[in-house]
């Protein structure tokens, strides 16, 4: 079969595929990123049909895939209001760190594979995945929700972190001077301060520029400036996402609007794209041998970044359902831990298979964790005051209850205006101006 014809087919063969699933998974109001990610593991290599002639095709889709999902998140936020964010969460992210940094830097130290595959199984623990909960907040419809700029601000920080972790991992992969080391997270930082200043100081001059009234020559402009900022970015020893993300933030008004109504199809194609490509490059195979650790290391990661969404929501002022949301949309690791893996893989060959088990179990967990953490966490909190409200007369446990409905933020809206007693899904995020 000549090789352009079998491209065709596979291609025509997975899209189909992904909206037979996504339809599937719709139909039972659940999110299709493990569906996308099984059927990927099913036609990968070592699964039950491998895909190859259409594998390079699918990797540079599966890229551009993660940059269209942090550029749409961008969107939805402006610059004044990332950095406002940051400047709250800087704490979140310290706490962020500790908690889900530790555990894989002492499960590498007591598996014995030495001090740098410790700094490397670190990163693999500590980073959530921005593609998959960015695409969990548009399943689940919580782009509005009070929670998500607080979510948003501790991806941003993770993901501007690995503008210095990733130089300083590959000097110690690579056994670079601490000068070689220092030259390339100066790179690094420089980027992106460069990145966000021209996003805060001039993000209404490039939001003229790129302003149109044809919608294909918007259209074109905002890829393609997204695009060539990722690479850049990405040369730069940054990541491709965080350069997507500012580029989102740099942009307003009815140019993010407009932009974001024409890329959202896009979006969701290469979206899909991105976990099926996961998928295919995961052998089925090197994953029993490590299930075991790779389930111990989950379970603990799971509970620590549970705490840390809970810590930085209520210092937020989020209520109490909020606070579950965020920490269980965080659960999710995904592309940043693959590639650390990667470059780790050359000092200790087996951080590769954990990490794979790892971020498979967690990708596949991330999306049920965000539906299912607060029900249930709802559930066991009503479990353990029903004896209490059991012995209060009538009339108190029903004020008792409409105080409890009518739960206030932590910290007062600036504009003074009174919250609804309902839960803080209804509590919309700030938009762009």
């Amino acid at each position: 079969m000549h090789e352009t014809t079998a491209l065709l087919i596979e291609l025509g063969a997975i899209i189909l595929g992904l909206g037979i699933l996504g339809r599937l998974a719709g139909r039972v109001g659940f999110s299709a990123i493990p569906l996308y990610l099984l059927a990927g593991l099913a036609f990968g290599h070592g699964g039950l049909l491998p895909l190859n002639a259409s594998e390079e095709f699918v990797a540079t889709g599966a890229e551009i895939g993660v940059i269209l999902l942090l550029l749409l998140l961008g969107l939805e936020y402006s610059a004044s209001e990332l950095v406002s964010n940051l400047k709250t969460q800087y704490p979140s992210g310290i706490v962020d760190f500790v908690l889900n940094a530790v555990p894989g830097a002492v499960a590498a130290l007591i598996l014995g594979w030495g001090p740098v595959a410790a700094v490397a199984l670190a990163g693999v623990t500590w980073i959530s995945s921005s593609g998959v909960i960015a695409k969990v907040l548009g399943d689940l419809g919580r782009l509005g929700n009070r929670e998500t700029p607080v979510i948003l601000g501790v991806l941003v920080i993770e993901d501007l972190a690995m503008a210095v972790y990733l130089p300083l991992l590959t000097a110690l992969l690579a056994g670079l001077s601490l000068a070689g080391g220092s030259l390339t997270l100066l790179i690094s930082l420089g980027t992106v301060g460069a990145v966000l200043y021209l996003a805060l100081r001039h993000g209404r001059l490039i939001s003229r520029a790129v302003s149109s009234d044809n919608p294909e020559m918007l259209l074109l402009v905002v890829l393609g400036l997204t695009v060539l900022v990722a690479g850049v970015a990405q040369e730069l020893q940054v990541s491709a996402a965080v350069g997507a993300f500012l580029v989102g933030i740099a942009l307003s008004g009815e140019v993010a609007e407009g932009a974001h109504n024409l890329l959202a199809p896009l979006r969701d194609l290469f979206a899909a794209v991105f976990f099926v490509f996961f998928g295919l490059n995961t052998d089925p195979a090197a994953i029993p041998p490590v299930l075991v650790p790779a389930l111990i290391l989950a379970t603990v990661t799971v509970l620590t970044k549970i705490a840390t969404g809970w810590y930085a929501a209520k210092r937020a002022g989020v209520r109490t359902a909020g606070r579950w949301r965020t920490g269980g949309t965080l659960v999710a690791r995904g592309e940043f831990s693959i590639v650390i893996a990667g470059l780790a893989v050359g000092v200790e060959p087996r951080i590769g298979p954990l990490a794979t088990a790892y971020v498979l179990i967690l990708v596949i967990l991330g999306p049920l964790a965000a539906r299912w953490t607060e029900p249930l966490a709802r559930r066991l909190t009503r479990g353990t005051k029903a004896p209490a409200a059991a012995a209060v007369p009538p009339a108190a446990s029903s004020s008792a209850e409409a105080q409890v409905t009518s739960e206030p933020y932590a910290k007062p809206e600036p504009s003074g205006r009174a919250e609804p007693p309902v839960p803080d899904v209804s509590d919309t995020a700030p938009s762009h101006g």
